[in-house]
């Protein structure tokens, strides 16, 4: 069920499920996007890289513990490998788990594009699209821009939800 690509299309985005291959990529991927907030710990960098790594490990047996029914999808663009999209169909949402880009494909209309064309799968379905996003994250403009709305708070995140109505 990957969302279709009517609005990535043009940002010549597809998306391929995740193989056993892909988790250094992804790993690499998930340390970029904490890679700010753990080098304020003053750490060396090696141990930087070994918690992120470490924590990499423990989000993955999590999400695939929690969410067995869930999409797991890398996100390329051009052929290239440009980010995650893990997602999750339930009985009246579509619950985006995780989604993430390089620093090298945001900014760009990518990211906005792909929640787009989530909406418009929900939309179709007549449902919700869910996702907890990180109260700090620079990327909440864009949800809200997209018609997310806070509807719970869980420690750090909000869970923001786009109603199908």
């Amino acid at each position: 069920m990957p969302p279709p690509l009517a609005a990535a299309a043009a940002y010549d985005v597809a998306y391929r499920p995740m193989v056993e291959a892909d988790l250094p990529f992804l790993c690499a991927l998930y340390a970029w996007t904490r890679a700010e907030e753990v080098a304020q710990t003053g750490w060396p960098i090696e141990a930087q890289h070994q918690f992120l790594t470490s924590q990499f490990e423990a989000q993955h047996s999590h999400y695939q513990a929690h969410y067995p029914a869930a999409e797991w999808l890398v996100i390329e663009v051009a052929g290239e490998e440009a980010g995650r999209l893990y997602i999750e169909e339930w009985e009246r949402e579509l619950r985006v788990i995780d989604i993430a880009l390089l620093p090298a494909f945001r900014g760009k209309g990518i990211g906005k594009a792909i929640l787009e064309d989530v909406i418009a799968l929900a939309r179709s379905k007549a449902k919700a699209v869910s996702i907890h996003v990180e109260m700090f994250n620079t990327a909440m403009h864009l949800y809200d821009r997209l018609g997310f709305e806070k509807i719970d708070e869980h420690g750090v995140y909000y869970l923001m939800e786009w109603g199908p109505s």
